[in-house]
């Protein structure tokens, strides 16, 4: 048990916040009948809520806690900058020194030519810049009709309505007149659910073919970019087949439109480099960043962009930007996360140590009678969950609801670990410990034994 800070009791900061609070991604009158859980403080790897419980946070919070809860070197550099300069912004020919500092440390650490950043408080915030990019890009080289961006379904590149209508999102798209104008959308490298009697890389392939495919059916004059995550995350930690990017890359270099690598999650090391698009081995004009850039302690995201792109946008105004774009205390909290990163060598850790152990057991519960398919890179992997392995089979019941009943038993073991439709999901902090990947493991087998009781006892232990 831990130590409590005084606060009132759980009961009331629960009422409290069903009265006032309006959550993201959630159903509201559920917090009315049953209360949230009230996180209070957290460390290292673990989390502890209002009534002293410590749980194990195998989800980095929202894939974004890099370097571990409760680092005081990022609390007193928050401070620092707060006494010296707590807010200025980069309009108008101004500029400040954390934001110099940490644009050039983004530029030393991307990969290729991508030397230039514009800062955004979030992955959203990015996205959207994204888009304003491609198109100024090309209506300054003389082609405003290359405007379409093409994504894919089950992507996720944030929930704003520019951002939102990248990813491919079903649930998302219905609500708010989703998509926007300009933007297209190709089937995902989930072979898994979607492979068929297909190789995988039979299928890896067919499915980077389908970017050709709906590039030539659009006009390629008229495609400006594709934007895809290396891996996606939100959509279930969805690995694509080793077919599948060397072919992206053959097609966007042949049509001369921009690759647009969503790096929020797979970035800072997530995948055991420093970003993804080195672990697939694919060379993007544009990374949107953000989430591990600060391990979540401040809120910052932006587009780490190409030389040539640059150039082109540098030659005109554009007419783009965010109050906090570049805030002094969110860049000073990235510089000092990645100095973390880089000194204590966490992401070298990663590639070396702990990834390839949380691989070999996380891989281990593929023996489990429920899992199917058991996918990870570095420290993002999923679990498919079926009731019959041989023919790949979905639940008979509503997708997510097997998922669900199992990551009620993953919160019940105080393990945070979610569900995508019928996959379960990690992302712990890239700080995990063996002995930390030893307990992971063996509460999320103990929940997995748990959950497949329970859908049993329910009746939906059956393929649909």
């Amino acid at each position: 048990m831990s130590a409590i800070t005084n606060h009132l009791p759980t009961s009331e900061l629960q009422a409290l916040d069903a009265a006032h609070h309006m959550h993201p991604f959630s159903t509201q009158n559920d917090f009315n009948t049953r209360g949230a859980r009230v996180i209070t403080s957290a460390r290292g790897c673990y989390l502890h809520d209002s009534d002293g419980v410590e749980i194990l946070d195998a989800m980095a919070g929202l894939w974004c806690v890099n370097i571990g809860y409760g680092r005081e070197e990022l609390a007193e550099a928050a401070a620092r900058q707060m006494r010296e300069l707590p807010y200025y912004n980069t309009f108008f020919m101004t500029t400040h020194v954390p934001v110099i500092a940490l644009a050039a440390k983004l530029a030393d650490l991307a990969p290729g030519d991508l030397n230039h950043v514009f800062f955004a408080s979030s992955g959203s915030e990015a996205n959207d810049t994204n888009i304003r990019m491609v198109r100024s890009y090309w209506a300054e080289k003389g082609q405003p009709e290359r405007d379409v961006i093409i994504g894919r379904w089950n992507g996720y590149h944030g929930s704003s309505m520019g951002s939102a209508s990248l990813g491919g999102m079903v649930g998302m798209h219905a609500q708010g007149g989703l998509p926007i104008p300009g933007i297209a959308h190709i089937g995902q490298p989930n072979w898994w659910a979607e492979g068929g009697e297909m190789t995988a890389e039979a299928f890896g392939l067919a499915r980077a073919q389908e970017l050709e495919a709906k590039i030539l059916e659009i006009g390629a004059d008229r495609v400006g970019a594709f934007i895809a995550e290396p891996v996606q995350g939100a959509g279930g930690v969805i690995v694509a087949p080793d077919s599948y990017w060397p072919e992206v890359q053959r097609i966007v270099d042949k049509y001369g439109i921009l690759l647009i690598a969503d790096e929020v999650i797979c970035g800072f090391g997530r995948t055991g480099h420093w970003f993804g698009s080195q672990a697939m081995n694919i060379r993007p004009h544009i990374m949107t960043i953000a989430k591990g850039l600060s391990s979540g302690y401040q809120p910052i995201g932006g587009s780490i962009v190409c030389d040539e792109v640059a150039a082109v946008l540098g030659a005109c105004e554009f007419n783009h930007g965010y109050t906090y774009s570049g805030h002094p205390v969110a860049c000073a909290v990235a510089l000092e996360n990645l100095r973390i990163l880089e000194e204590e060598q966490i992401v070298e850790r990663v590639h070396d140590v702990t990834g390839p152990y949380l691989k070999a057991q996380f891989e281990s519960l593929a023996d489990h009678p429920m899992v199917g398919e058991v996918k990870i890179v570095g420290m993002m992997g999923s679990l498919a969950l079926t009731p019959d392995k041989a023919s790949r089979a979905a639940f008979a019941a509503e997708t997510g609801t097997v998922g669900y009943m199992v990551r009620e038993r993953c919160f019940a073991n105080n393990l945070i670990m979610r569900h995508v439709g019928d996959r379960m999901i990690i992302s712990p902090p890239l700080v995990i410990s063996e002995s930390e990947i030893d307990l992971l493991i063996a509460r999320a087998r103990k929940s997995l034994d748990e959950g497949m009781a329970a859908v049993k006892a329910a009746g939906l232990w059956e393929a649909g």
